[in-house]
């Protein structure tokens, strides 16, 4: 797909078209990363006939300068750090926990807001498709995939609009198979590759996943 992409929806549609293959499989869930990845895995979910649900994750961010990972943490109690970040910048424990918590607030707030007393999705012996709207050092991602495999999923499929082809590279040795549309150089930001790229809200999110939820039912 050429770039910049013109916004989340269209990019869902590239990804469930690269997908196409797993939409006869009775044992499917799409899972999104909010609140960004949920456009685009509605349209995965809707194109697969498939069931909609989140994994919950949030990037730690250094002290100093939050828009730099550290780390992440996910659903589950998964924590990932990167080492190379957090000595280079001289982070202590006491920072890297003091992040964590507040994190994690937010984290068990999402879970509430969008989900509410639902139950978790269960993902043992099932295909999972991870999905976001962009990767940039893909510390988050990780995170969502470790918490994955702690809960034995059959398969793990990656899917993601843009990436840097480095931090594919490095993901693909955690998953079973990895879709994207686009993997260009220099990477910058995931914002500088879709036309519209404004941040999606929680009632958005709410909206779409109620929506999948009663196409669900039906």
């Amino acid at each position: 797909m050429d770039v910049p992409i013109k916004n989340r929806t269209v990019a869902g549609q590239g990804l469930a078209e690269q997908l196409r293959d797993y939409r006869d499989r009775d044992d499917l869930l799409v899972l999104a990363l909010p609140r960004g990845g949920v456009p685009v895995a509605a349209e995965i979910a809707r194109a697969l006939d498939a069931p909609l649900d989140l994994m919950i994750v949030r990037k730690l961010g250094l002290p100093a300068w939050e828009e730099l990972a550290m780390g992440a943490i996910a659903s589950g109690g998964v924590k990932v750090l990167n080492d190379d970040v957090i000595t280079s910048h001289g982070v202590s424990e006491a920072d890297i926990q003091k992040v964590a918590e507040k994190e994690g607030k937010e984290l068990a707030r999402r879970d509430k807001a969008y989900r509410g007393d639902r139950p978790a999705p269960k993902i043992e012996g099932r295909c999972v498709i991870l999905v976001d709207d962009g990767i940039a050092t893909g510390a988050t991602m990780e995170a969502a995939i470790d918490a994955l495999r702690r809960q034995k999923p059959r398969e793990v499929v990656l899917a993601v609009a843009v990436a840097p082809e480095e931090t594919l590279g490095r993901l693909r040795k955690k998953v079973d198979q990895i879709a994207c549309l686009a993997t260009p150089e220099p990477f910058m930001a995931i914002g500088k590759w879709y036309q519209e790229f404004g941040q999606t809200s929680d009632d958005e999110v709410r909206e779409l996943l109620d929506e999948a939820w009663q196409r669900e039912k039906s």
